[in-house]
């Protein structure tokens, strides 16, 4: 059989099959995501990058279980058992749990009961309870079989073992599983109990304690939650399903006889294979299936959280102050020019008295006089909004310092930052908290370029990462980080090796070779110097040179999108409008006059003039937007400031499929259940936020007790609050009451009630 999924792929994502032909071979050829969406558009037929994922995605499915198809038709045809109907059959199976259906009953096992009562010679006998006969008699047709040398001692063992192979011959057949299969995903019930000696004990799962709910709608997040529960030792959890029914169903597919004098026989093998060996295994698969999903679901959360936080708005190539604040060990203080490189590191203290904190005073504006920073970019940690707020005021009592942007940034990772390796690369003679101080002003700067170095999962914006598979997560993250970096571009000239690494085509090894060969020769002066690199290649060139700039280079199409391969073409564009490159980039008026049909030829279609007269507009155009500061209030500094009803602009930190959280400068996010983020209906939080964006938002409740803060986005007039609930989350949402089939918790009321989920993230 000749292995081509194009045809199914093409379906299944509902693109032309000439575009998943022409992805399937440039993936082959060795070309990247990013490279084959931005310049490969004439062969795809314009597919994106999601589709081109998926596709790739679809394929390393197929392309596995074509190669467990051939070892399953290998291992039968060893065995001698490979009819020409099993292996079109085998052939012919597109989804990996039902090829493993079919292969079962070929497949080698540890001894199991209807192998032992094979081995005792009551093979025959079963095969008469599998024919259900219309004559016979049962007890006699089972005396023959009975062998005390064989451990067949009397006729009750005869039929007891033939009971056994009927059993697993049943358990076995590929549409019986198929049939148990699909009514445990359409009628099971996930029912879940406290493990008894954790029952009286308060844990933050008791709201799934006497929960239940169908397969079919339980929404992944709850899943997660209940697995970890499991994992905790707090919960047990299983499917539940109306055996009868299936048993009826059962007799009838594996064709009872009610008037064969062995039909009560079949029958109690059926209610055996049911018990023992079909509700368990499907239940198990069932449960891995869901995990997978719920695995996917939690996956792409983290995933668009993450594609937000790294292209929220850079302030770009400006001067920085940036502080680390701190309490007992004091406030780190750096200064990086508008590379990011350190100029100067300092410490100051704003909690040792008057004294202290006019040192602090002196300090401050020393190194703005001396530097004169754009900005002030303060770590959003413990002590964060105090440190901001002695900046600000410093500020407006200083004429010559006016003018200065005080910005709270999320510091989250930036401790992992400080001792990784990359850390002691950088900066090898610092101290952790001063490298984690540069970062906070590196964030703020660039926040895609400094993120890459840390581990995504460490930046905070995820659901249940730590339960997820983990080889999945990092694929998805990698795929995230790939994307963003390809889509704004990379300046040669002055990117670390972490940022380099996630450019098309490129890798970790190369990356430390082009910073080594930058240090060791100077700035790079063109795309094409790269090819001096040593180790590095044609193709690596060709899939990387578009995404990355050399601004004030030797050719001014370096410092576009438009690829080196397209140069040719656009130096003809430039002879026959009579101009020079330089005069026509970002020379809208000249741009504008080309006649673009007339270059349409080979492999150089619409989509490709139409990308690079954009980029002749617009030459190297920063996709992301302007940067722009929050406005927190200024009355508003602790959580004991928040008053019920009160209005406030707040930053999105995380969504979640329950919500999302809100920072409102109070050192407490607040969360926005999802009944409370629009006046309309909101399926899926992601539709009305994202990580980074502003918000604005009115104070719902407050626990100072317990540090939680509900908030909606939603106008008119506030719910009526209930009481507080009892019990802990780590200060980001309150659970509720216990939830019942009726009422699943993502349905309860407004306030902390909504948001039993939320005490579970970021464990």
């Amino acid at each position: 059989m000749m292995f081509d999924p194009a045809f199914r792929i093409a379906d299944e994502v509902s693109v032309p099959l000439a575009g998943v032909r022409a992805v399937a071979s440039l993936i082959g050829e060795g070309g990247s995501v990013p490279f084959i969406a931005r310049y490969r558009k004439e062969q795809t037929g314009g597919l994106d990058e999601v589709q081109i994922r998926t596709i790739e995605e679809k394929l390393g499915y197929y392309t596995e279980l074509n190669e467990r198809r051939e070892a399953i038709l290998t291992e039968i045809e060893k065995q001698g058992k490979l009819t020409a109907d099993l292996r079109k059959q085998i052939e012919n199976c597109w989804v990996k749990s039902t090829l493993e259906d079919i292969y079962l009953p070929y497949k080698p096992k540890r001894r199991t009961r209807g192998m032992i009562a094979r081995e005792r010679g009551l093979e025959p006998l079963a095969l008469r309870i599998l024919e259900q006969p219309a004559v016979g008699d049962v007890a006699s047709e089972a005396a023959t079989f009975v062998d005390v040398a064989k451990e067949v001692p009397d006729v009750k063992s005869a039929l007891a073992g033939a009971r056994d192979i009927v059993a697993e011959v049943v358990a076995e057949r590929a549409d019986v599983r198929a049939l148990v299969r699909d009514t445990f995903q359409r009628e099971g019930v996930v029912s879940v109990e406290a493990v008894p000696e954790k029952a009286t004990a308060p844990t933050k799962f008791e709201m799934y304690y006497g929960y239940s709910e169908p397969v079919a709608k339980i929404p992944s997040h709850r899943y997660l939650a209940i697995r970890r529960g499991e994992a905790d030792g707090v919960l047990r959890a299983s499917i539940d399903v109306d055996r009868d029914a299936i048993g009826l169903k059962l007799c009838g597919v594996a064709g009872v006889r009610a008037k064969s004098p062995f039909a009560s026989e079949m029958e109690l093998a059926v209610k055996d294979s049911i018990a023992r060996l079909l509700c368990p295994s499907i239940e198990n698969d069932l449960r891995v299936t869901m995990k997978l999903a719920a695995d996917r679901d939690a996956v792409g959360v983290f995933a668009e959280n993450l594609r937000k936080l790294l292209l929220g708005a850079p302030l770009g190539r400006r001067v920085v102050l940036g502080i680390d604040p701190g309490q007992r060990t004091g406030c780190k203080c750096v200064v990086v020019d508008d590379t990011g490189k350190l100029l100067t590191h300092t410490l100051i203290n704003l909690v040792q008295g008057e004294s202290a904190v006019e040192h602090a005073r002196q300090t401050v504006k020393r190194l703005i006089e001396a530097y004169s920073p754009f900005a002030i970019a303060v770590g959003n940690g413990t002590h964060g909004r105090e440190t901001a707020d002695f900046c600000r005021d410093l500020i407006k009592a200083s004429p010559q310092t006016s003018g200065i942007v005080v910005v709270l940034v999320s510091e989250s990772g930036a401790s992992v930052y400080s001792a990784s390796d990359v850390a002691r690369e950088e900066f090898p003679d610092l101290d952790l908290t001063v490298r984690g101080a540069i970062s906070i002003a590196r964030r703020l700067q660039d926040p895609l370029a400094e993120l890459v170095k840390i581990d995504p999962k460490a930046i905070g914006v995820g659901q249940y990462q730590h339960d997820v598979f983990q080889p999945l997560l990092k694929r998805k993250l990698d795929e995230v980080i790939e994307s963003c970096v390809n889509g704004v571009g990379v300046e040669l000239n002055t990117a670390s090796a972490p940022l380099l690494t996630h450019v098309a085509g490129l890798g970790a090894s190369i990356a430390k070779k082009i910073i080594k060969f930058r240090e060791e020769n100077g700035a790079f002066r063109s795309r094409a110097a790269l090819l001096k690199v040593p180790g590095f290649g044609p193709k690596a060139f060709e899939q990387c040179a578009g995404f990355v700039r050399v601004r004030g280079g030797d050719h001014p199409l370096d410092a576009s999108a438009v690829h080196p391969e397209r140069y040719a073409l656009v130096e003809q564009i430039v002879k026959d409008a009579a101009l020079s490159i330089g005069s026509l980039v970002g020379n809208a008026d000249a741009v504008q006059k080309i006649a673009w049909d007339k270059y349409v030829s080979g492999d150089v279609g619409w989509p490709t003039l139409e990308d690079i007269r954009r980029e002749l507009l617009k030459p190297g155009r920063d996709p992301r937007d302007a940067f722009e500061p929050p406005q927190f209030r200024d009355d508003v500094r602790q959580m004991s400031d928040l008053r019920v009803g009160m209005s406030l602009e707040g930053v999105v930190t995380n969504v979640t499929a329950f919500g999302a959280f809100v920072d409102v400068g109070v050192h407490q996010d607040g969360l926005v259940h999802v009944s409370h983020l629009a006046d309309r209906f909101v399926k899926d939080p992601h539709e009305v936020a994202k990580v980074g964006e502003k918000i604005k938002v009115r104070v719902l409740e407050v626990d100072l007790a317990r540090k939680r803060i509900a908030l909606t986005a939603k106008s008119g007039e506030l719910p009526k609050a209930g009481p507080v609930p009892s019990g802990g989350d780590g200060g980001r949402a309150k659970k509720g009451a216990p939830p019942s089939k009726s009422a699943p918790p993502a349905k309860q009321s407004v306030g902390f009630a909504n948001n039993p989920f939320a005490n579970l993230l970021k464990r």
